[in-house]
């Protein structure tokens, strides 16, 4: 039986091997255990892992600043997908946020992974026009790899 809970520090070496094998090839600045710290600094609240047992099969990540929700790192392990485990925690995480006053949840995908693409899709969700554009911010920044 698979459950939806909040991250607990114990989680954290089983979230990195799991970010390591389903997040492929990573850009240099996401390291996951650097990621999971930064994570528990802010809104740690909006961070679960579905758990089968001591195993970690899946996680989710959202912020909400007051005006959007975000969403990250939604992975579930290779070996335990199509079992609903990633649409269960786009659920916990979509009725967090809403519990919060999120109006609109926003996400992205790499162009290069249709298959997520399609997955969120029948989650009800849809590509937008936009530009998806970003800047790392100064020394502190990359040296801590963001």
């Amino acid at each position: 039986m698979t459950e939806i809970r909040a991250y607990r520090e114990t989680d954290e070496a089983k979230v990195a091997d799991l970010w390591k094998a389903v997040f492929r090839n990573p850009p240099s600045w996401n390291e996951p255990r650097l990621d999971i710290q930064r994570k528990l600094a802010v809104q740690r609240e909006l961070f679960f892992v579905a758990v089968a047992g001591e195993d970690v099969l899946g996680t989710v990540m959202a912020g909400y600043d007051g005006h959007r929700g975000w969403v990250y790192y939604v992975g579930v392990d290779p070996a335990h997908r199509r079992q609903g485990i990633g649409a269960a925690l786009m659920r916990r995480v979509e009725e967090e946020l809403d519990a919060r006053g999120c109006p609109k949840l926003n996400l992205q995908v790499r162009a290069s992974n249709p298959g997520a693409v399609d997955f969120y899709r029948r989650l009800g969700y849809s590509v937008e026009d936009r530009v998806s554009m970003g800047k790392r911010l100064g020394e502190r920044a990359k040296r801590n790899g963001t």
